[in-house]
């Protein structure tokens, strides 16, 4: 049985471009930051997560060494308490925004990322 999603792969073309933007424009912090020579792994995630982290690998490095996988986007959908202040925040820094649309089980909107990746973050109806 699972009980819980503990990292989440996010193939990128630029690790360090997509550390400051999760870190500098998202507010996520920085768990791990581990090179072996071969393979740079890099674990972020909201300040306050304790369980769940996305692990920024190097798209092209991964496509050499398993060209089965599909290294697209993942969907993601982050949850927050307040979407209002996150989507200002967010629109502060610049970062890509869609509107805030109402949904059955909360508000909910679109950003992306510097290498043009979505994401969706809601707020979920109480």
């Amino acid at each position: 049985m699972f009980n819980v999603v503990g990292q989440i792969m996010l193939y990128v073309n630029d690790q360090d471009g997509a550390v400051k933007f999760w870190t500098e424009k998202a507010g996520f912090v920085v768990k791990s930051d581990e090179n072996n020579g071969h393979m740079r792994w890099i674990e972020i995630a909201p300040a306050n997560d304790v369980q769940t982290t996305i692990v920024l690998h190097n798209k092209e490095l991964i496509a050499k060494m398993e060209p089965e996988l599909n290294l697209g986007t993942p969907s993601l959908m982050f949850f927050t308490d307040n979407l209002d202040n996150l989507y200002e925040g967010l629109s502060s820094k610049n970062v890509t925004v869609g509107e805030i649309v109402n949904m059955p089980s909360g508000r909910v909107f679109n950003f992306a990322d510097d290498e043009d990746n979505y994401f969706a973050v809601m707020e979920k109806t109480k």
